[in-house]
């Protein structure tokens, strides 16, 4: 698409249904799941003997992305991967996206080109079938829409209602560094903007910057649960900050919580941003948001077959709804955990 000639045309004078027949030209379908994709009505789904897992994410630039310092191919690339966490999450695979853009007059084709670069690199790395949807105009910006469909048996689907009183507490991968790589770009940003004279300073935060602008779902933790016969007693992915998903996962199941400051995963590399911050890193962890890790409970009698994954983090254990959500701090002192994570219809965050 790169080489297009017309891509440097406004798409205001490309039109919509050229526009879709250039964004969509290449797309070949991957699962046997997808009968029918892209170039009718509606796509056509077959899943015989499985369960449909459908859900939906929207990016709005300003308030989800600024483009100032979000490349349009990675802003591509965590539209799709943002929506297969939600699937994983469900413990189940995507399998399908649907995605619907409005666009200003204030991009080109290339651009265009870029940002759909990043979701095929998605689908293709997570193997799934672009199979429709729609693009409009905006007069605010980009707004991206995606939604991705998923497959599962009805007994592997693992919902948030399903915590029971002793569960071991899991977390995948470390949490807080996109949090931090958001404060880093943030920062460099306002410096620009005061003095455009002024480079952005971003050495030594590849990761806390890779962790906001191209994060990645987690879908080796599914294949190491159903490896090792692991059935999650209930799971949610990381996109709203720890503490804000451990209240969704209480709240669902009816249960408590304890877990331990000091078994939160932390990376280095965020550690030494959230010091520059002033920023506890646990705080970040809590918080932040965006890591796209996945938490999930499993019977105290998996603690052997859990434990031993690297990956998998044990930070604490369900207990019973009268005990409330509790932190345990490094010195043993007991907080009540706080729900403080992202909620994008507040105006004060």
């Amino acid at each position: 698409m790169a080489d297009d000639p017309k891509n440097n045309e406004e798409i205001s004078e490309l039109g919509e249904f050229p526009l879709i027949k250039h964004l969509t030209g290449k797309i070949k379908l991957k699962n046997k799941s997808s009968k029918c994709g892209v170039g009718d009505d509606a796509a056509v789904l077959d899943y015989p003997q499985k369960q449909v897992i459908v859900t939906t994410d929207l990016l709005t630039e300003g308030i989800h992305f600024n483009l100032m310092y979000t490349p349009l191919k990675h802003l591509g690339y965590k539209a799709a991967v943002v929506n297969f966490s939600d699937i994983y999450a469900m413990n189940a695979q995507p399998k399908q996206i649907i995605i619907a853009i409005a666009v200003s007059n204030k991009f080109t084709t290339k651009m265009i080109d870029e940002l759909y670069s990043g979701i095929y690199l998605a689908c293709d790395n997570y193997r799934v079938d672009v199979v429709g949807g729609d693009t409009s105009s905006s007069l605010t910006g980009l707004t991206i829409t995606i939604t991705a469909i998923g497959e599962a048996s009805p007994k592997e689907i693992t919902y948030r209602h399903g915590a029971e009183e002793n569960d071991l507490i899991c977390v995948s991968g470390d949490l807080g560094g996109a949090y931090m790589g958001l404060q880093l770009l943030e920062r460099e940003k306002s410096i620009f903007e005061k003095d455009t004279s002024i480079q952005p300073d971003l050495k030594g935060y590849k990761y806390i910057l890779e962790r906001q602008l191209k994060p990645e779902a987690r879908s080796d933790i599914i294949q190491i649960l159903k490896k090792n016969n692991i059935n999650p007693t209930s799971m949610i992915d990381i996109s709203d900050g720890l503490s804000s998903e451990l209240f969704h996962i209480c709240y669902e199941s009816k249960v408590g919580c304890k877990i331990f400051s000091e078994k939160i995963p932390v990376n280095p590399e965020t550690v030494r941003m959230a010091n520059e911050f002033n920023i506890e890193p646990v705080v970040a962890a809590l918080n932040g948001g965006e890591d796209y890790e996945l938490l999930f409970t499993v019977p105290l009698k998996m603690f052997d077959n859990t434990a031993k994954y690297t990956e998998i983090s044990i930070i604490g254990h369900i207990t019973n709804s009268s005990e409330g959500k509790q932190l345990i701090t490094g010195d043993g002192k007991s907080m009540e955990l706080k729900s403080q994570g992202w909620d994008g219809l507040k105006q004060d965050l």
